[in-house]
């Protein structure tokens, strides 16, 4: 989908209350998340941000980072990375629990404990399924955008789902797949604002981003070229979804994020919406430990069928309502 067809169609379904219940959700099940099923329709349908290191600027130099993963088939697909997760009978996934239709834990869920749903959380099913035949053998570990590099440099889990942007300077530190969805930076802020985009409007307002977001590299990037002076990028949060809680406080004036994560946030609080046009192109890939070529190569291979068989429907079920009509998944090269 590219990104200058991220339009809303915004929904409300909760606010401040909606939020402060997800919040706490979050801090509950922030360690270790068991997965105790999949969706019942099959469960294995389908901030960008997170690098502690690096800027948007020096990303740039490098070109089309999307395009640097390994291709499907060319080697091995079952070596030692993947005989260990078969060893241990279950997927160890980094993932948000709190990006409504991403990943995240309704509240209003019928079921006395809110399961993990969304876009990431399908595909994760899907790669449970083809590596050790059963969507369930997942363990899901909630961790905050600025962790996710250091969660799979550190062994903590297997590969992070986690709407995570591929860039250079990322892709000195951990692997990508091929990407699985196009986005772009944007502006979130409440409709009543005089902000109109990435621009002179932002001139003496708080913005908030993630900590180690692209939002926050482009920000220190762009202060006193493309944005005034005078804005306010101080206010940095763990993750990027508690933008949106400063936001609805009244304590920041706008939100940089993805515009994929800000549409789902605007359709969560009918008071705010994106402001202006995406000011980036980027692409979300599933992320691994860079020496764990087996792995790459065989999720490589797995999304291959996933965007014939089932992008299309779980981006239908989760992400249609916001994003509106897809142009489908982004095309693909290997290096």
């Amino acid at each position: 989908m590219n990104a200058r067809r991220l339009r809303t169609s915004l929904r409300g379904w909760g606010g401040v209350a909606a939020m402060a219940v997800v919040c706490a959700l979050a801090a509950v099940f922030a360690l270790l998340l068991p997965v105790t099923q999949s969706r019942e329709d099959g469960g294995t349908d389908a901030d960008g941000q997170g690098v502690a290191q690096g800027s948007q600027a020096k990303a740039e130099k490098c070109p089309a980072p999307q395009n640097q993963s390994l291709a499907p088939g060319s080697g091995p697909q079952d070596g030692t990375t993947i005989q260990k997760i078969k060893e241990k009978g279950s997927l160890t996934v980094g993932v948000d629990q709190n990006s409504y239709r991403w990943g995240y834990r309704d509240p209003n869920s019928e079921t006395k404990k809110a399961e993990l749903e969304g876009f990431d959380i399908d595909l994760v099913h899907a790669i449970a399924q083809d590596i050790l035949g059963d969507p369930k053998k997942v363990v899901f570990r909630a961790i905050p955008t600025n962790e996710r590099i250091p969660a799979i440099q550190r062994g903590d889990v297997d590969m992070v789902v986690r709407t995570m942007t591929i860039n250079c300077d990322r892709l000195k530190l951990v692997a990508f797949s091929s990407p699985y969805f196009e986005t772009g930076q944007q502006v979130l802020a409440p409709k009543k604002s005089d902000i109109k985009g990435y621009d002179d409007t932002l001139a003496d307002k708080r913005i908030c981003s993630a900590s180690g977001s692209i939002a926050l590299d482009k920000l220190k990037a762009d202060l006193g070229s493309v944005i005034p002076k005078s804005a306010n990028i101080d206010t940095v949060v763990p993750n990027q979804l508690d933008c949106l809680v400063r936001l609805q406080l009244g304590e920041v004036d706008a939100v940089v994020t993805d515009g994929a994560l800000a549409a789902s946030q605007a359709a969560q609080d009918p008071t705010v919406e994106l402001k202006g046009k995406p000011f980036t192109d980027e692409y979300y890939g599933v992320a691994m430990k860079k020496d764990a070529t087996d792995l790459i190569r065989r999720v490589n291979q797995i999304l291959v069928d996933y965007r014939k068989a089932d992008w299309q429907k779980s981006y239908d079920t989760w992400l249609a309502g916001t994003l509106g009509k897809s142009s489908g998944p982004p095309a693909v090269q290997y290096k």
